[in-house]
């Protein structure tokens, strides 16, 4: 596979379909948290185990599995803590603040995104970032921002967690990259696999210091994490790492909004969130604040 994207004309139509596919399916996972009647970090736990163990077999099958290398696992401590963390604040947020609105406030990683470009790589940003978080802000102030005092404790608590969510995210990206600089032999379906059953031990011990239990109480439950598992931890995010190094950039950021707002949509039709005319007009506005902040220039 070619490390290099082609240009916007050259686009493979596999790696199109694959992508798009991919991020589709990762819209869901919130709608599995909702499903699964696990506290929060019992969820992400499972979404890890299984998703681990699950990688585990595919990669045996296809025999390129060559265990769990140390300096590999030293090399993902830093981004399976990030991942840890962020999965225990997401599950969190959906629970306050509903799926659609928890995955879309995640995404504003964008941003964390590019700073951390400005204060690690002396990147300079370009005009479309400041557009982009001026839009984006305006949107998530549509949506939530201009009835602030009327949300409750528990509501505008979900809010924060989301928005410690994309920090936590970006840093599980930032040092993702740098372990498989680092690591040639880190290819993207390896690199996840040893990260989420790292992932896993840490939201074990989590779970155990909560004093929550592992036990999965009833059939949805038993549905819903392995679905959460297969489908947002195995083969959306293997799609997608499939397809992204065939793709143009503009198209790779642009097909990726397919997740927030999808999980908008099905949070909408799912569990009746309320939304207004303003609601869905904040929405569009902050999923094109995002794209045009992930297609900044940089210097």
């Amino acid at each position: 596979m070619s490390a290099a994207r082609p240009s916007a004309g050259t686009v493979p139509r596999g790696a199109f379909w694959r992508l798009l596919a991919g991020a589709a399916l990762i819209s869901t996972t919130s709608i599995f948290v909702r499903y699964a009647h696990v506290a929060p970090t019992v969820s992400a736990f499972y979404r890890v185990a299984f998703g681990g163990a699950m990688l585990v077999v595919l990669l045996t099958a296809l025999r390129r599995w060559r265990g769990v290398g140390w300096r590999d696992a030293i090399w993902l401590l830093v981004p399976a803590l990030a991942f840890a963390v962020d999965l225990m604040m997401w599950h969190r947020s959906i629970q306050l603040i509903g799926p659609g609105l928890a995955t879309l406030i995640g995404n504003f990683q964008v941003f964390v995104m590019a700073l951390a470009g400005v204060v690690f790589y002396h990147e300079r940003l370009d005009w479309r970032f400041f557009a982009g978080v001026a839009m984006a802000m305006f949107g998530l102030w549509l949506l939530v921002g201009f009835d602030w005092h009327g949300l409750d404790a528990g509501y505008r608590f979900g809010i924060v967690l989301g928005v410690l969510t994309g920090i936590a995210y970006a840093v599980y990206m930032l040092s993702l990259r740098q372990a498989q600089l680092r690591r040639a032999q880190l290819t993207p379906e390896r690199a996840l696999c040893l990260l989420s059953l790292l992932c896993a031990l840490m939201l074990a011990l989590a779970v155990v210091a909560e004093g929550e239990s592992f036990a999965i109480p009833d059939t949805q439950s038993w549905l819903a994490l392995l679905a959460l598992a297969f489908i947002g931890q195995v083969l959306g995010w293997v799609l997608i790492a499939q397809a992204m190094p065939q793709l143009p950039a503009s198209l790779v950021g642009l097909l990726l909004l397919l997740q927030p707002a999808l999980s908008f949509v099905l949070d909408v039709l799912l569990f009746a969130r309320a939304t207004t005319a303003l609601a869905w007009f904040g929405l569009a506005l902050s999923l094109l604040g995002i794209f045009v902040a992930s297609q900044r220039k940089t210097a």
